[in-house]
């Protein structure tokens, strides 16, 4: 029995390779939800608004061929018309033309199309939930994993983020020092952002040839981007917040988000149906803490990840651990791929 740790997109893929080969496993989730960091909320008047994970590109080739593999679309992320860029908060926006770059994609129906995709694909009862794991004792035949319940593994896929298993899992044996001391100054992609999102009756930054894209060097948000659904009937514009502002209260920043909105786009920016926001850094199963800040992406794809541990029972995944992309949705696919043909490999046929 094989014990996949997290049902984000690594788990799950991991888990769906497992079942293609015949290979018995369950998987272990901290959250009441699938999905880890990606996390689309969707409501039944408004588009899918991307909380977590958004964008691919034509270079993310691993992501792309399992989209084609279960059937998925994506569309080209909307940037025509005139965008708009704040140097100064003591100046007005300014409009600009976006330089021509390789287009950006969103998943159709939102990114949590394809954690649905692959969990349905799934045996009822493949994932545990509510079982954020504490500690797992490594022994002559296999693994104890300890949870809310106790499970026994012949191997262990860890698909979470490297500080988060740093952090917060004891293992016995301890970890060797150096792969430890690695994780624990590996940077979370996504852990110290803030997501919000607008929604709105219309597009009204269409109809006025704006692209709805603003970059801002001065906040609350710093980068925001049409976030319409590919049919373009349900309109919304997406971003992030600089971390800095999660001091705030909740209302605290939806009324300066809405003040620099009207600044750059006018009153029509006032006239939202709907505002969402998502600080990574409160979400405990994603975001651990650390002593110094990193960098974006510090010590991602670092070549101690793919080390064999006790044994080789222990299967380090998950996006950070790639060394193709990591951080993004194409290193969690990437790395779900090469933990599932280690453990096919490692199975008798």
């Amino acid at each position: 029995m094989t014990i996949i740790i997290g049902a984000g997109l690594s788990g799950l893929l991991t888990a769906f390779r497992l079942k293609q080969a015949g290979i018995p496993f369950k998987v272990m989730e901290a959250r009441e939800r699938v999905g880890g960091r990606i996390n689309t909320l969707s409501e039944a008047d408004g588009p899918p608004l991307e909380m977590g994970a958004t964008w691919f590109g034509d270079q993310h080739i691993h992501l792309k061929a399992l989209l084609q593999e279960l059937g998925i679309d994506g569309f080209e992320q909307y940037m025509e018309g005139t965008a708009f860029f704040q140097p100064f908060s003591t100046s007005p926006a300014e409009s600009i033309q976006v330089p021509a770059q390789p287009p950006s994609y969103r998943i159709s129906g939102g990114s949590f199309s394809l954690i649905r995709s692959l969990y349905e694909r799934l045996d009822t009862n493949a994932v545990h939930f509510n079982q954020a794991v504490k500690q797992i004792r490594f022994h002559k035949d296999g693994a104890t994993v300890f949870a809310a319940e106790v499970f026994e593994a012949d191997r262990i896929v860890m698909a979470l983020p490297p500080k988060l298993w740093a952090n917060k899992i004891s293992f016995s044996p301890p970890l060797p020092n150096d792969l430890r001391e690695i994780a624990l100054q590996t940077q979370t992609w996504m852990e110290d952002s803030i997501k919000v999102a607008l929604t709105y009756e219309k597009d009204f930054w269409q109809e006025e040839n704006l692209s709805g894209t603003l970059f801002s060097n001065t906040g609350p948000i710093t980068e925001l981007y049409d976030h319409s659904n590919r049919q373009r009937s349900k309109y919304a514009l997406c971003g992030f917040i600089h971390s800095g502002f999660k001091q705030l209260s909740h209302s605290q920043r939806q009324a300066l988000v809405i003040s620099q909105l009207k600044g750059v786009f006018g009153t029509k920016a006032e006239a939202f149906t709907g505002y969402e926001e998502c600080i990574w850094s409160n979400e405990e199963y994603t975001c651990a803490a650390s002593d110094a800040e990193h960098y974006p992406h510090q010590n991602n794809g670092n070549p101690v990840f793919t080390r064999s541990l006790y044994g080789g029972k222990l299967i380090l995944s998950g996006s950070e651990t790639a060394p193709t992309y990591p951080g993004y949705m194409d290193g969690a696919v990437f790395s779900a791929n090469e933990a599932a043909g280690k453990i096919v490999a490692l199975s008798p046929h």
